[in-house]
């Protein structure tokens, strides 16, 4: 059985938004802060997710990433990742997480005991006035001391990812890539997108993702993975002479893969989110609240999914920006 949209594209891919919240300010996702949902009566609790998941699982998703808001800012994450791993026995095979690195050095193990299978840790400077520039707080040492902590826990291959934005950060590219091959990560480099609270997005703020493999090559020569993108995010790079880690580069905007998405998305308040950026929602959480049986809100994902967009409308002179930031819809 497998979940498949009216382009023929196989769905295999759920994103999960644990919570809105984060205690980071980073200008290109909620520089302001935003209100918080009201809790009880809006925010999926951990069986409802644990609900909605299996029957997912069970319609052919493979990959379940838990996202926020900062998902470690709900309670308890590592028995939502318990009770998801145990999914594994019914065809999911893999458990990721992505996260500001928050909570992690005290967690990572049981959170990899539990049945996490791999982590991405936010990480857009390698320098210390810049990384509170940018995400508004003074935390690089943790973030850093995060990283090594995923990777004595086994949560590996460990990916960063850096948001890469012209004026603030484009000027580090060589230096992430150099960290890379000292640690060796997994350096993804993400285009600015459209999702920040603070609608601060111009078109000339984005680094494409040619410019960041260009800037990366001339220091240090890469080498495309054969087994790169397919339904990926990213065009994978290893490094040609052969150094540890890896680089990959997400360019949304100046090279959509939208052809090839196998990604759906489910918010913290339980909305079914077919795109990034999606204009419509799709209320999976009153489905699920006032379903009898599973039966119901599979027939429910089914007609959703059906209604993916072909693409993004990032590049078209008429785009909307969702209403709905980052924070609220989950990477």
């Amino acid at each position: 059985m497998h979940l498949e949209d009216s382009y023929g594209r196989k769905i295999r891919d759920l994103r999960i938004s644990v919570t809105d919240r984060c205690q980071f300010r980073c200008f290109y996702c909620l520089p302001n802060g935003e209100p918080p949902l009201a809790r009880k009566d809006t925010i999926l609790t951990f069986e409802e997710i644990l609900r909605a998941s299996r029957v997912f699982v069970r319609l052919g998703i493979e990959k379940i990433r838990l996202t926020g808001g900062e998902p470690m800012l709900r309670r308890d994450l590592e028995k939502l990742v318990k009770s998801l791993s145990e999914l594994k026995s019914e065809g999911l095979k893999d458990i990721a997480l992505t996260t500001n690195g928050f909570s992690i050095p005290a967690k990572a193990k049981l959170l990899k005991d539990s049945g996490l299978d791999r982590i991405t840790i936010s990480l857009d400077s390698l320098d210390p006035k810049n990384f509170e520039d940018i995400t508004g707080v003074d935390k690089l040492g943790e973030v850093l001391e995060a990283i090594e902590a995923a990777r004595e826990a086994g949560l590996e291959p460990i990916k960063a990812n850096a948001v890469i934005v012209r004026g603030r950060n484009e000027h580090e590219l060589a230096d992430f890539a150099r960290f890379a091959r000292e640690t060796g990560v997994s350096m993804r480099f993400i285009e600015f997108m459209p999702l920040d609270s603070g609608h601060g997005w111009k078109r000339e703020m984005v680094v494409s993702g040619r410019e960041i493999r260009d800037a990366i090559q001339r220091e240090f020569p890469l080498e495309l993975k054969k087994d790169s993108r397919g339904t990926e995010t990213a065009w994978r790079y290893r490094f040609a002479d052969g150094a540890p880690g890896e680089i990959g580069i997400i360019a949304p905007v100046t090279e959509m893969f939208c052809g090839q998405c196998s990604r759906i998305r489910l918010t913290a308040d339980g909305q079914i989110r077919t795109c990034l950026f999606s204009t419509v929602e799709h209320d999976l959480r009153e489905v699920i609240r006032g379903a009898d049986s599973d039966e119901e809100i599979e027939e429910f994902i089914r007609a959703v999914t059906l209604t993916k967009e072909a693409s993004h409308h990032i590049n078209d002179t008429d785009f909307v920006q969702p209403e709905r930031t980052m924070s609220f819809i989950g990477g």
